[in-house]
């Protein structure tokens, strides 16, 4: 396992990619057309450490991953079947007939997305870098590649190294709602820190 390290570390921060990943929009998810929001949800986030450390599955809230980054390369527009939740019914004669409908949504998915997680420790981040993530589906998987150590502030600004997007878990005067939390159904808010370019528009 290489570990990568600066001065004054105090974020272990696991770097994973993948070929593919689509996040889920908060927003109509029915729509015709439905694109990948670039960034991830307090829920997500939450989801994404529930599955790296199952032992918290009985609590609330993020509680390991101190910061994030999601980089990726474009979106991609790919077809894919749904069926509505209800069924339809029809009677012909005595028999009832039920049936769900089908269509064809266009999502957009996150071409080679590359994430970093920040951990406190490095026994956390360790238990990061044995297993996989998905980004909201289990066929979307993305691998962890290295360990490296930094400052927070290293974390936060370097374009290099740290690119992308990350959501701040803040309600401040920057803050917008960016849905509602899965479970508890709470209004989620946050602010968006672009760190160098984001999109790797080669």
């Amino acid at each position: 396992m290489e570990v990568r390290k600066f001065k004054r570390m105090n974020y272990h921060i696991v770097k994973y990619s993948g070929p593919f990943g689509f996040i889920k929009p908060w927003t109509a998810v029915r729509d015709i057309e439905t694109f990948s929001q670039q960034f991830l949800t307090p829920s997500i986030v939450e989801g994404i450490e529930k599955k790296l450390f199952p032992k918290l599955l009985n609590s609330n809230g993020i509680q390991k991953i101190v910061g994030h980054r999601l980089y990726y390369d474009q979106i991609t527009n790919q077809q894919e079947v749904i069926q509505t939740r209800g069924w339809n019914s029809t009677r012909k004669g005595s028999q009832f007939h039920f049936k769900r409908p089908t269509a064809i949504l266009i999502r957009g998915l996150l071409q080679n997305p590359v994430l970093h997680l920040a951990f406190k420790t490095m026994e956390e981040a360790q238990i990061a870098h044995s297993q996989h993530v998905c980004l909201c589906r289990n066929e979307d998987l993305i691998f962890p590649e290295e360990i490296i150590e930094a400052t927070k502030q290293e974390f936060e600004v370097n374009e290099e190294l740290f690119p992308g997007y990350e959501l701040v878990f803040e309600k401040n005067e920057k803050s917008f709602l960016v849905g509602y939390h899965r479970v508890t159904q709470q209004p989620m808010y946050g602010w968006i820190r672009v760190v160098g370019q984001p999109v790797n528009a080669y």
